[in-house]
């Protein structure tokens, strides 16, 4: 069984476990914790976390980061500059997190997201460089009624996520999903 289908079936033993609703935000966070060399199986596996989100009475709606960065920043009106001076960007970054927020809360309400909706979000790669995956979760969490499911790719040691297996890891309080043996 590859690391993915792994994820999967223990993603799918998590749904199993009744939602509470009165669970504070920060413990309806899931992180699917996959390798970043298996993003490419990961997004072909997405409509089989779908299809198990659904076949357990739950809701699904996903939200793709990857090229959120590129749609914010060519709606700017100075993108041009920017691109002609990509230090300048430094300036606009805190602006990006707030886009993103805004377009969450947007997807959410437009689609009538409840406490039975698993809100999954991938892509988180794409942030790498631009805002801290944790600043971003801890800012959406509140808004998911439901199970805010983000597809991690990096690891999980200790309860310490490392994006990317990069340097700055941070202890979370999200329920983490892997694809090791879980019983």
């Amino acid at each position: 069984m590859s690391k993915i289908d792994s994820l999967l079936q223990n993603y799918h033993k998590h749904l199993r476990i009744p939602w509470r609703s009165d669970a504070a935000p920060m413990q309806r966070v899931w992180f699917c914790v996959y390798d970043p060399k298996d993003d490419k199986n990961l997004r072909a596996k997405l409509e089989e976390f779908e299809l198990a989100t659904i076949q357990s009475s739950k809701k699904w709606l996903q939200y793709d980061l990857s090229d959120s960065f590129a749609q914010w920043l060519s709606a700017h009106p100075y993108a041009e500059q920017y691109f002609k001076n990509p230090r300048l960007l430094k300036t606009i970054i805190p602006n990006y997190k707030a886009y993103l927020i805004c377009q969450i809360e947007a997807i959410i309400s437009s689609k009538g997201a409840d406490g039975d909706t698993a809100f999954a979000i991938c892509g988180v790669g794409s942030l790498f460089g631009f805002l801290k995956v944790k600043e971003l979760i801890e800012s959406i969490a509140p808004l998911v009624r439901g199970r805010l499911v983000v597809f991690f790719p990096g690891t999980y040691e200790n309860n310490n996520y490392r994006l990317l297996d990069g340097y700055d890891g941070w202890s979370y309080l999200a329920i983490p999903i892997t694809s090791d043996n879980e019983s």
